[in-house]
């Protein structure tokens, strides 16, 4: 079989030259890089990739096929993907068909055989662009029309298009011990799956909740979620979370759950040049001072003082965790009359593929909420 020409042209007007992997046709978005060995099934599936193009640093893709346990959510949200050498064949016992069947069964322009070490150069020093693949136009100047109407990241507000529709219940594994409201701003499906493996029962929460619809869970804590766009534009869950934290109620966010935190705290928020992403960035818990190998998706930050504590309304704030590549802040704590009454990580600690090395946190969450209840 022939191989489909794909053609991929940046914002910027550079032009790599490919062949189609996965759907044919053409698709825009945020060009990202995730540097993680393994884990693509993860990835693609995670509701924070929506509307970005993910570039694999990893040189060869889709050797373990797909299988239909380990989707992040019911469905591939990244709006296309590009890899250098895609596997002929998938070889894993658990594999059901193969990258390519199923990035085409979800209907998912990729683009296969450029020099993905390249573009991943090109990206880390120019910053995340936008970027077109197409199967259907051979002419990098009509593309780029294309792309340069595509919207920026920044000023985006996408959490309405992941967030669950309807409220739903994942229940305690064992005795119930606690309950926990988890607001959806695009949620993966492990993270339930960690609280519920600690004995919480939880309630999975749309974007658009109402503090009078949490207080109704009588819930003993409240998360929220990691998901994508721009954490500027969410003045909803922002107002819910400082509604939150004015009843008393302890917090736990990851992610998009993490700039919300700041932002609820008077903190502000920024885009990075290119984020980070994949499956091995080394963070300090400036708490424990342990050093973590931790999964990463995020393309903004919070801006908060990394040298002292700061007076806020609801506690004394501060960051608990950075980045050691590039002193990015990676977690705030919140603490009142001597206890930490709520916290967050701009990783993942669910972290599906791997690591697992801040798998405590959720501990620590099960050790705040029994803190709230003595109180």
């Amino acid at each position: 079989m022939t191989p489909i020409p794909a053609l991929l042209v940046l914002e910027d007007g550079r032009v790599f030259r490919g062949h189609s992997f996965g759907a044919a046709g053409e698709t825009f978005g945020e060009l990202v890089f995730s540097t993680g060995m393994s884990g693509y099934q993860e990835t693609l599936t995670d509701p924070s990739y929506h509307r970005q193009v993910v570039l694999a640093t990893a040189p060869h893709i889709g050797n373990t096929g797909w299988n239909d346990e380990d989707d992040e959510s019911a469905r591939i949200w990244v709006a296309g993907y590009i890899v250098r050498d895609p596997a002929p064949r998938p070889s894993n016992w658990r594999s059901r068909r193969s990258l390519d069947a199923e990035l085409d069964r979800q209907g998912v322009v990729g683009i296969s055989g450029v020099d993905t070490r390249a573009l991943t150069r090109h990206v880390r020093d120019g910053g995340a662009l936008r970027v077109g693949i197409s199967t259907t136009t051979t002419d990098p100047t009509a593309l780029l029309d294309k792309v340069l109407a595509q919207p920026q990241m920044a000023g985006a507000d996408l959490v309405g298009d992941v967030t669950t529709a309807e409220p739903y219940v994942v229940p305690a594994v064992g005795e119930k011990r606690f309950t926990v409201a988890a607001v959806d701003l695009g949620i993966k499906s492990m993270t339930p799956a960690q609280l519920a493996a600690r004995g919480i029962e939880v309630h999975v929460l749309p974007a658009s909740t109402t503090i009078e619809e949490i207080r109704a869970i009588a819930p003993d804590g409240v998360f929220f979620s990691n998901g994508p766009g721009d954490p500027a534009t969410a003045d909803g869950p922002v107002t819910l979370l400082r509604e939150v934290l004015q009843a008393d109620i302890p917090y736990f966010g990851i992610c998009f759950g993490n700039q919300l935190f700041g932002r609820a705290l008077g903190f502000g928020t920024y885009k990075l040049k290119f984020g980070h992403r994949g499956i091995n960035q080394p963070v300090m818990d400036r708490t424990t001072g342990k050093v973590e190998v931790t999964a990463h998706n995020h393309g903004f930050a919070v801006d908060a003082p990394t040298d002292r504590a700061t007076t806020t309304e609801f506690g004394e704030a501060a960051v608990s965790h950075m980045c050691l590549n590039d002193d990015v802040v990676e977690g705030l704590e919140l603490h009142r009359d001597g206890r930490l009454v709520g916290f967050s990580v701009q990783y993942h600690p669910e972290a599906a593929a791997g690591p697992h090395d801040a798998n405590y946190l959720f501990d620590r969450f099960v050790d705040v909420m029994s803190a709230g209840k003595d109180a």
